[in-house]
């Protein structure tokens, strides 16, 4: 008897096998959080998009009209990861660092300071 794998031929009946896994929004909040956690404000890279102020993630597709608003959003990453954390789900230690490191490249107008939250 050998361990080799046979060749999938017939990948329909393949797919139904597969178990789906359902992400909650709940538990995708959670990671990214936690993700926002590990996140180094000395080194991270930084962006801004135009996007929905309430869903800057753009997760919801059923975000009711009234709650549609499109605004910069801010996000940051860890250097090589193709993972983008918003700055509403990093700490607000991370945040103030990363702005007043990065205020050149984040503020509108350019060089505007951000404001100080003492």
């Amino acid at each position: 008897m050998t361990n080799e794998k046979k060749p999938m031929t017939d990948l329909s009946q393949t797919a139904k096998d597969v178990r789906t896994v359902v992400v909650t929004q709940e538990y995708l909040d959670a990671l990214r959080k936690e993700v926002g956690l590990h996140i180094d404000p000395m080194t991270a890279e930084v962006e801004w998009i135009y996007a929905q102020t309430l869903d800057p993630y753009g997760d919801d597709r059923d975000l009711p009209e009234e709650y549609q608003q499109v605004g910069r959003e801010y996000f940051a990453r860890s250097p090589g990861s193709n993972v983008w954390i918003c700055f509403c789900d990093l700490p607000e230690a991370t945040q103030n660092i990363l702005w007043k490191k990065h205020t050149s490249k984040l503020a509108f107008p350019a060089g505007l300071e951000w404001p100080s939250r003492a």
